[in-house]
């Protein structure tokens, strides 16, 4: 079972990977959320921490849930269990 620091790990990886991908900008997310933009670099660059009330806050304004993040990690431990075969 996931703890909260992987839950929020998982969380700003989808978020970065969401960004790489042209799926949303920092801009975007920073109105959408009401965190100013250079707090959404720093935590997407790993040199903020993502607090549990920013991460719901994120979860609501991109209609995500736990349950989203679950299957990510899933997903994830999946491909790393078949890569080493």
């Amino acid at each position: 079972m996931l703890g909260l620091v992987e839950l929020r790990g998982h969380l700003v990886q989808r978020l970065r990977d969401m960004v790489r991908n042209g799926e949303l900008t920092e801009r975007a997310l920073a109105r959408t959320t009401g965190v100013s933009q250079p707090h959404i670099h720093n935590v997407l660059k790993g040199k903020r921490a993502l607090s549990v009330e920013m991460a719901d806050v994120i979860l609501n304004a991109l209609n995500l849930d736990v349950h989203d993040l679950l299957k990510q990690s899933a997903l994830g431990q999946n491909n790393q269990a078949t890569a080493g075969k």
